[in-house]
């Protein structure tokens, strides 16, 4: 069953997709959006879902360190529920906490320049969100 996983921020959304067994994350895509224009990406997360042959999908859940809720979490939740509406598929919320700042550091481990990382660092956190969740199901 593969599954995808999305970051979710207020200017991009980073999706990755599992293998076919679920057991790795790639990023695939980061969808361009515009909060206050009322462009989500939903079509493309769908076209993308459809493509891929997703049957689930995890979208970071941003909460605050000490563990409450706040606005980008609030956004992502409203975002998840939308998505389940649109595509009729299960929508996990999954805690994304330093999801970002983990993607930072694979991406200066791996001695990607600064220009190069501020274009893939979103898929690459929907990729550790998504790993995140795959590692916890075994």
């Amino acid at each position: 069953m593969k599954i995808m996983g999305l970051d979710v921020g207020s200017k991009t959304v980073g999706v990755a997709v599992s293998d076919a067994l679920g057991w790795t994350a790639q990023g695939i895509e980061t969808i361009a959006i515009n909060e206050a224009k009322g462009k989500f990406g939903f079509d493309r997360v769908a076209e993308l879902a459809q493509i891929h042959g997703v049957e689930k999908i995890v979208v970071g859940f941003p909460k605050n360190m000490n563990n409450t809720i706040g606005p980008r979490a609030e956004a992502s939740k409203v975002y998840a529920e939308e998505l389940k509406k649109r595509l009729n598929l299960p929508v996990i919320l999954w805690d994304e906490r330093l999801s970002t700042a983990q993607a930072e550091r694979i991406l200066l481990e791996a001695d990607v320049s600064r220009k190069k990382r501020k274009k893939v660092i979103d898929k690459m956190a929907a990729s550790v969100i998504l790993q995140g969740f795959l590692d916890s199901q075994t």
